[in-house]
């Protein structure tokens, strides 16, 4: 460990983003402090992580552990499930394609959060007070925390990782435009009768995805989007009932269902701060981004800031919570954060609009990936490591030209 970096981060938020943000800056040499309840090891969601962000939990030394208890995703499916005049064709597809063996990994969340907290109460350089923050006072030179047991902290640089509502975000004065949709997620775990083969399958349906995400075995996790309302409804059903609605919903691919006990209803909300940092507060994960969950795009993106942030501080180790310093940050995250959010965004509106231009356009465009390959090697890449289907693309072109 190099000491020069003796600037002090704090990193509020003990949910993954906290953990991954105080992992990555104290193996980056930095003197952390992590200020978050001990780690909800309850929750029953999963998350699909992507090749990139998965090379990240392997830098950090916890993807080893992960591994057994993941299922890889290897195909992607996109079926329009929807009563509609026009209908996109099944677009599926398959990592191979790009020369992956997997697109990225299923993880249950109370495999991923108990595994990062682990790693985070073993690691030297990581004080982990286990108690939240009560107040902030930012000032030129510090960011100031009072935590609700009493004890106060000074650092350079906070990382908000403490989620969609933020105190950090506000108490550094960002403003955060929050739309709520009409729409929650009804969230479980089932038992299928044939083999999912490693492919995820997202139904887009008049109210939402319903997506449908391997777990290991003959097992799978879902995310089905529908009406507030409906999401209630479908909830309070008993087990039989709800295993036929999953099984019907998805056109018995999987064979016959069998819902595990407990589910989960959350409602739906996109929200975009103003800036990413601002006052010795650096935005990561759901601080800085909301989605609803389609594309899997969630956390994805909360580790790419982290990475992101961790890179930029590291050139700045004296100072990383430095005007110029977080200048930089909010330049480098703005682009692939507004692409990400407006391309969900845009694909969650067209699949609640009934109104038939954007029927025929998401037709259209599902059609034109499903059949001209450069496009969909560039979709698929652009899935995976933001950037590079631009430049696969660019070197495709390229090529051609030279012919």
């Amino acid at each position: 460990m190099d000491h020069h970096k003796t600037a002090r981060i704090l990193v509020a938020g003990s949910g993954p983003a906290g953990l991954i943000a105080a992992l990555g800056f104290a193996e980056a040499g930095f003197a952390v402090t992590l200020a978050g309840p001990e780690a909800n090891g309850q929750d029953g969601r999963t998350t699909a992580l992507m090749n990139p962000a998965l090379k990240v939990l392997e830098r950090l030394g916890v993807l080893a552990e992960l591994k057994p208890k993941a299922a890889p995703l290897k195909v992607m499916r996109i079926v329009d499930a929807t009563r509609r005049l026009v209908r996109s064709p099944t677009v599926t597809f398959r990592a191979t394609e790009i020369g992956e063996e997997q697109f990225g990994l299923n993880l249950p969340n109370n495999v991923l959060v108990p595994a990062l907290a682990r790693a985070v109460a073993a690691h030297v350089g990581i004080e982990w007070r286990k108690s939240m923050v009560e107040s902030w006072r930012l000032d030129t030179t510090h960011a100031h925390a009072v935590l609700a047991d009493g004890s106060e902290i000074s650092a350079s640089l906070a990382v908000a990782a403490d989620g969609r509502l933020s105190p950090a975000r506000e108490a550094a004065g960002i403003a955060a435009s929050v739309r709520s949709y009409p729409q929650a997620a009804l969230v479980l775990n089932f038992s299928h009768r044939s083999d999912h083969a490693f492919t995820s399958t997202e139904f887009h349906t008049e109210t939402g995805p319903f997506t449908q995400v391997p777990l290991p075995g003959n097992r799978s996790s879902l995310v089905w989007v529908v009406k507030p309302e409906t999401a209630t409804e479908l909830a309070a059903l008993d087990n039989a009932t709800l295993s036929q609605r999953v099984e019907e919903q998805m056109q018995s691919m999987l064979g016959r269902v069998t819902v595990d006990p407990g589910r989960q209803v959350y409602p739906l909300s996109a929200a975009s701060p103003g800036r990413f940092a601002q006052n010795r507060v650096a935005l990561v994960g759901e601080a800085a981004h909301v989605f609803p969950p389609i594309g899997a795009q969630g956390l994805n993106l909360g580790i790419r800031d982290i990475d992101d942030l961790i890179g930029i501080a590291s050139e700045n180790s004296s100072d990383p919570g430095s005007e110029k310093c977080l200048a930089t940050y909010d330049t480098r995250r703005r682009p692939d954060i507004l692409a990400r959010s407006s391309a969900v965004n845009l694909l969650n509106r067209s699949l609640l609009s009934d109104m038939l231009p954007a029927q025929l356009a998401r037709s259209a465009g599902l059609g034109v990936l499903g059949s001209f390959a450069p496009l969909r090697a560039f979709f698929m890449r652009e899935g995976l490591r933001p950037g590079s289907g631009f430049q696969a693309l660019a070197g495709g072109l390229r090529k051609q030209s030279r012919r």
